[in-house]
């Protein structure tokens, strides 16, 4: 009959008495979050691409393609919209090569700022946000902004590139251009409620520990 731990340790110290690494019964310490990606890896990169993208789309291309355009704005930057005159002096001003390279930025960075914008917006806000009716509540202004965004380079680019400008063309890239302003500055704030309202929905105990 072999010895129990407590006779081997009286017999060859303590440290025969415990388990030897690797043996059986032996117990290893839970391996850590080591090798797991990190969702708060994944924001911040979000965000940097954002924030390039934004310098990138409303403060480079726009001064670029103004030259361009006889020092006429770009509808997208023009923050409180614009009217059915305005698209029909870029028209004037703009040849078929500026045209082109207004279109080729919306179906380039055009396409992908509100893309990163919006996934990285709806991973903030689903990361901090536990309770799901807010969760969705939040979640809307960034869908939405995604879809006001993309459908207003169609519509800019429709306006600017059709045959005959018509008054609905242009009422509907300027209500676009508006709502995509509105809709960006209200993702930026369901973004901050959601870091505020973080502990809400969560069991009294997670709260404390996140506290500690």
């Amino acid at each position: 009959m072999g010895k129990t731990a407590a006779q081997r340790a009286a017999k060859h110290g303590l440290q025969a008495g415990s388990p030897r690494t690797g043996a059986p019964g032996a117990t290893s310490a839970p391996a850590g979050p080591q090798g797991k990606s990190s969702p708060g890896l994944l924001v911040i990169a979000g965000v940097v691409a954002t924030l390039f993208l934004f310098w990138y789309l409303h403060l480079m291309v726009p001064g670029q393609l103004s030259e361009l355009a006889d020092g006429l704005s770009m509808p997208d930057s023009m923050v409180f919209g614009y009217g059915e005159d305005h698209l029909a002096a870029l028209r004037g001003a703009m040849d078929e090569e500026a045209l082109g390279r207004l279109s080729y930025v919306h179906k380039t960075a055009g396409t992908l700022f509100p893309l990163i914008f919006g996934l990285t917006w709806l991973l903030i806000i689903g990361l901090n946000t536990q309770r799901r009716a807010l969760r969705w509540v939040l979640f809307s202004a960034p869908i939405l902004f995604v879809v006001a965004d993309l459908w207003e380079n169609i519509a800019i680019d429709n306006a600017l590139g059709a045959a005959e400008l018509t008054g609905g063309d242009a009422a509907l890239a300027g209500t676009l251009t508006v709502a995509r302003w509105i809709l960006l500055g209200l993702s930026l704030v369901a973004s901050v409620v959601s870091v505020f309202t973080r502990g809400v929905g969560r069991p009294p105990e997670l709260v404390t520990q996140h506290k500690g």
